[in-house]
């Protein structure tokens, strides 16, 4: 379980075949802030863009650690196949901590496409579009993750094929503590709905929210 709150920012430092067909995944060794593989330990989950992974093996005096990916998981998530790229990371939700974000379960909904990301005043607009399985969760001033980060959205617009695209407000701290500030127009980001939101759904196709009928 996580929080959307970031709490460090890494780089895929590798990737190495786990086999030698389409049906294998790949094991990826990630680069760590300084300090940030302190307290982990071999098993522990950290979420990467907003997947979340077990760690495989870990080099503290080295900071790097390595998880290993499925290819379905490769398959439905985005931003985890290029060498070099900086991505979002969070350890799992303790006991103890503060909830800051929202409750994020770390497993991506779909996959999203930037549709503009551009500076407006002192912050800058993100649009990002939905693809139409996740339309109907997404509700103005309600919560999504996109890349693992927890945030509120400002707009919503629905289009005629049912999909959606929705606008959101980076403040210029969010920008520069989390990998969003290298997203351009097009990049492809994980998108995971509110868990409150999945649940209503869940209640609404077993009717149990329609009115009770008089006796």
């Amino acid at each position: 379980m996580f929080t959307g709150i970031i709490t460090g920012v890494g780089r895929i430092a590798a990737i190495h075949d786990l086999g030698s067909s389409s049906s294998h995944g790949k094991r990826l060794g990630i680069a760590a802030p300084d300090g940030y593989l302190d307290d982990v330990g071999l098993g522990d989950s950290i979420a990467l863009n907003g997947a979340c992974m077990t760690v495989t093996s870990f080099d503290p005096a080295q900071r790097l650690f390595t998880i290993d990916i499925s290819a379905e998981s490769l398959d439905k998530t985005a931003g985890l196949t290029e060498e070099g790229a900086r991505i979002n990371l969070e350890k799992a939700l303790r006991a103890s901590d503060r909830l800051g974000g929202h409750i994020v379960s770390g497993h991506v909904d779909g996959i999203g496409t930037v549709s503009r990301f551009e500076p407006v005043g002192e912050s800058w607009e993100l649009r990002v579009a939905a693809p139409q399985a996740l339309a109907r969760f997404l509700a103005y001033k309600g919560s999504i993750t996109i890349n693992g980060v927890s945030l509120t959205v400002n707009t919503v617009a629905d289009a005629a094929d049912g999909s959606s695209e929705i606008s959101i407000n980076l403040i210029p701290h969010t920008v520069q503590n989390t990998s969003l500030g290298d997203l351009r127009a097009g990049s492809r980001v994980n998108l995971e709905i509110d868990t409150v939101a999945r649940y209503v759904e869940r209640m609404l196709q077993a009717g149990v929210l329609q009115p009770a009928r008089p006796a």
